[in-house]
C-alpha cells in the first residue's frame, strides 16, 4: 500500500474514532521512518564507538547497559497512542534487561521517529536513584538529538548510567557480561 494511501486510512480511522487529540504529525512520522532513517544517523562505526562506551563503562560496575534504537512504532500503537515511555517497558521486560544477577541492569530506549529516550532501571538499580536522575540524562540525551548528534547523545548518556552504577554496584575485579554491549535496532 502506498504511503499517501496509509495516510487516507489513518485518517479515515482517526475520523471515525472522533478523536480531535490524535497528533497525525507523529501518524506521519512513524509512517515515513524506517531502519534507513536510523542507519543514516547511526551507522555502523558510530554503533561501533557506542558498544566500546558501553564496555568501557561496564568495566568500573557490576551494572549492566542495554540500549535498544526501534525506528517507529506499528500503526496499530500509534492508534492506541502508545508512548515512548509505554514501548521501552515493554522492551524492557521482552529481553530481559531486569534478569541481571545484582538487578542492576539499566535499558537506554530511543524511540527514534519521536527522539524519545526513555530509561529503565532494573529494581536494584532504581532502589538507589530515583527517577528524577533518569529524567535529567534523558532530557540531556533528547537535547542533543534535537541538533542531529544521536551518537554523542548515547554515549554521552552510557557515561552518565555507567558513573552511576559505578557509585552504587561498584566492580568487583570480575565482569561478568550479561546483556550485549552492542545497541540493537529492533
Amino acid at each position: 500500500m502506498a504511503a499517501s494511501a496509509v495516510v487516507g486510512v489513518v485518517l479515515a480511522v482517526v475520523a471515525l474514532r472522533g478523536n480531535g487529540e490524535m497528533n497525525m504529525n507523529r501518524i506521519v512520522r512513524h509512517l515515513w521512518t524506517g531502519d534507513r532513517t536510523v542507519r543514516r544517523s547511526l551507522p555502523d562505526a558510530a554503533f561501533d564507538r557506542i558498544q566500546r562506551a558501553v564496555q568501557v563503562a561496564e568495566q568500573r560496575t557490576q551494572g549492566q547497559i542495554r540500549i535498544v534504537v526501534e525506528d517507529s512504532l506499528p500503526l496499530r500503537p500509534l492508534l492506541q497512542e502508545r508512548t515512548a515511555h509505554d514501548r521501552a517497558i515493554e522492551v524492557f521486560t521482552q529481553l530481559r534487561v531486569w534478569d541481571t544477577h545484582s538487578n542492576c541492569g539499566v535499558l537506554i530506549y530511543l524511540l527514534f521517529a519521536d527522539r524519545a529516550v526513555e530509561i529503565v532501571a532494573d529494581r536494584g538499580v532504581h532502589a538507589h536513584v530515583g527517577s528524577g536522575v533518569w529524567a535529567a540524562i534523558c532530557t540531556d540525551m533528547e537535547d542533543s538529538f534535537k541538533s542531529g548528534q544521536f551518537e554523542r547523545g548515547l554515549i554521552d548518556g552510557v557515561e552518565t548510567i555507567g558513573r552511576i552504577l559505578a557509585d552504587h554496584f561498584p566492580s568487583t575485579g570480575r565482569h561478568t557480561n550479561e546483556l550485549p554491549d552492542r545497541p540493537q535496532i529492533i
